[in-house]
């Protein structure tokens, strides 16, 4: 641990139950929990692999496990917090809280041995998000978030690039598990493309979100995501100075990227 991790570490130990310091603390070590397990059964067999929605919607062991241990300790440390998990964990809040969890964004890259996948973890009160982690346990690259606090990566501040021009803008996008939305999405793409710079598909939501945040990417656009999908990278955008959208109409979907840019692009995607 850096020094400078380490430092809000003690710091959030010394605050009572419910300050956000504290919180964010809590949602980075039930991010890292789930990772360490991912890591140790990312270079082994595979085991229990299932299909979901689709016969390409996949579920593994691994996604399991992490979601146990980090329900484990959300449930030691916050009793009263709901839960919504994206492999079925859930219960109601005693609190007005609520953590939502995907403990593997990124399930078919993380079989198929690709290295874009990730933890992400977000507390959620009545105004929405109030601390998002997304963890890249490869890399490891921990992106952050509270509202009204900033976002940062590893303890340092980011921020969205502010490219306003389309023709500059690298755009990130994802496409779904049904092949009807996925037909769909490929015609947007032959919107976007001869307006934007290019386009990027990593495959994992949290990700391309937290890289928009960071800079890495100028925009992002997608349809079909569920809540855990972008309830901590949707707080990472805002928090690093971008903007988000809702695209109207069914599935759900949303687009991001600096204020600036953001009208633009939802004129070729919405």
């Amino acid at each position: 641990m850096d020094r400078c991790r380490g430092a809000r570490a003690d710091r959030a130990r010394r605050r009572p139950q419910g300050d956000p310091l504290n919180d964010l603390e809590l949602a980075e070590r039930a991010a890292r929990l789930g990772g360490d397990l991912l890591l140790e059964r990312f270079h082994g067999p595979l085991k229990e692999v299932h299909s979901k929605s689709t016969v390409t919607d996949l579920v593994s062991e691994a996604d399991t496990a992490s979601e146990a241990a980090i329900k484990r300790l959300l449930a030691d440390e916050r009793p009263d917090d709901g839960l919504l998990a994206e492999e079925g964990s859930a219960h109601d809040s005693a609190s007005g809280r609520r953590w939502v969890v995907d403990p593997l964004d990124g399930t078919v890259n993380y079989l198929y041995r690709l290295p874009a996948w990730c933890v992400s973890i977000a507390l959620e009160d009545e105004q929405g998000s109030a601390v998002a982690v997304v963890h890249d346990p490869l890399r490891d690259e921990t992106f952050t978030a509270e509202r009204g606090a900033g976002a940062r990566l590893n303890g340092e501040r980011i921020q969205v690039s502010g490219e306003d021009r389309p023709e500059r803008a690298l755009i990130a996008t994802g496409f779904s598990y049904s092949a009807d939305l996925r037909a769909a999405q490929a015609e947007v793409v032959t919107r976007v493309l001869p307006v934007f710079r290019d386009i990027r598909r990593a495959g994992a939501a949290a990700l391309d979100l937290a890289y928009l945040a960071a800079g890495r990417v100028d925009g992002y656009y997608e349809r079909g995501l569920k809540a855990w999908d972008w309830a901590a990278a949707r707080l990472l955008v805002t928090e690093a100075g971008g903007a988000v959208a809702d695209l109207d109409g069914e599935p759900h979907g949303l687009a991001a990227a600096s204020p600036q840019l953001l009208p633009r692009l939802l004129e070729f995607v919405s």
